[in-house]
């Protein structure tokens, strides 16, 4: 297939059932590491959890009804900018919505959306207005999933938000939303400055804009507020995203060759990054949802082009942007760092909210008050 090659290619995930059984296979063969007694999470992921959702990862998870569960949804391939782009796109059965393109960030996947598709691309079928409807795109960022590995140095954060860009031409919608979280909080608002005339409106989950360090962003901010900020201060929260950035080719030795350290890897942020008034991962989401995402990391070996993201992207970390005047909305969700007058700086914000459950997987956590936020603000945008 060549690089200028435009058309769009049905696809269905289809892993080999010798995947399967090399999986459990190495699962059952991991050798475990040693660790200190009483020191609970602060040295990373306890042995005796990861054991646990190892032993259920091999016995009780089924790869095959998650499979079936996201084939479901039309999924499609494409290619652009040299690069294979895997994507969900489910129109809805309102012939006037608004197409919508989300995007998932590290750790995610297209597997982080499986409970809010239905609710936005069919709202009545499940209690609400038929005005409030969306034609839903949701791509794998190239490099992850479905959409990798990457074979190119290159790709990065503005790189993606111009593919999207583009496979939103192909696909013939020539006015559309844009919806993330994690990376797809920073891409969505990308997209919308690499196609101003297209994009409607910008919706993220998270922070939207990130602090300068000028002691003048920290005047007059609330309680709350400056906890927010203060997470990017906090070196242990960091210290992944530095690995990744720094060194990922080094990190996917063990993440390709170990079940059990792509398990621990993931599962760690999730335990770090959902409701804090949750203790564990599978308190927060439901824990079969978690694994799909997991095993779709492992069966298309993409922790290393993955983690790329961070190494391409790390040049513009903390850079100023230029105002985007393309309406913004943010829903911020416990333990998310957003805070408006940072948001306000680069961006047109016209709809705010704060919740009190869900936490950075708002999808997976809240994907009620995610879907409402959603259709609340783009309600006047249509």
């Amino acid at each position: 297939m060549s690089n200028d090659d435009t058309r769009i290619h049905r696809f269905e995930i289809d892993v080999p059932q010798a995947e399967l059984d090399d999986l459990h296979g190495r699962l059952a063969a991991t050798r475990w590491p040693d660790e200190l007694p009483g020191v609970g999470w602060s040295y990373g992921v306890p042995a005796g959890y990861a054991k646990k959702l190892a032993e259920h990862w091999r016995t009780g998870f089924d790869w095959r009804a998650a499979e079936a569960r996201l084939n479901a949804f039309p999924q499609y391939t494409t290619r652009i900018d040299g690069q294979n782009v895997h994507f969900l796109h489910v129109r809805s059965p309102e012939p006037g919505a608004l197409p919508l393109i989300i995007t998932h960030g590290w750790p995610g996947s297209v597997a982080e959306f499986l409970k809010i598709i239905g609710p936005l691309t069919d709202p009545v079928a499940h209690g609400g207005d038929a005005a409030d409807a969306f034609h839903v795109v949701v791509p794998s960022i190239p490099g992850f999933g479905f959409s990798g590995p990457t074979t190119e140095t290159g790709w990065d954060l503005e790189r993606v938000a111009r593919c999207w860009a583009t496979l939103m031409d192909r696909l013939g919608y020539a006015r559309y939303g844009a919806q993330g979280g994690d990376s797809g909080s920073v891409i969505s608002p990308m997209l919308g400055r690499a196609a101003p005339g297209n994009v409607a409106g910008v919706h993220v989950n998270g922070a939207l804009g990130f602090p300068t360090g000028d002691p003048a962003e920290f005047e007059g901010l609330t309680h709350a507020e400056l906890a927010r900020l203060g997470q990017y201060q906090d070196q242990d929260r960091a210290g992944y995203a530095i690995i990744q950035a720094t060194r990922p080719q080094t990190l996917a030795f063990g993440l390709h060759d170990s079940p059990a350290a792509q398990l621990a890897w993931i599962a760690e942020k999730f335990k770090e990054w959902t409701d804090p008034a949750r203790e564990l991962p599978e308190d927060a989401v439901d824990l079969d949802q978690l694994l799909t995402n997991i095993s779709i990391y492992w069966f298309t070996r993409t922790a290393a082009s993955a983690a790329r993201l961070y190494k391409e992207g790390q040049k513009g970390w903390g850079a100023v942007t230029e105002y985007s005047s393309v309406p913004h909305g943010v829903a911020v969700f416990p333990g998310e760092g957003g805070v408006r007058r940072i948001a306000e700086r680069e961006h047109n914000v016209v709809h705010w909210s704060e919740y009190e459950r869900g936490g950075h997987f708002a999808a997976m956590e809240a994907p009620d008050l995610l879907v409402k936020d959603v259709q609340t603000f783009f309600r006047p945008l249509r």
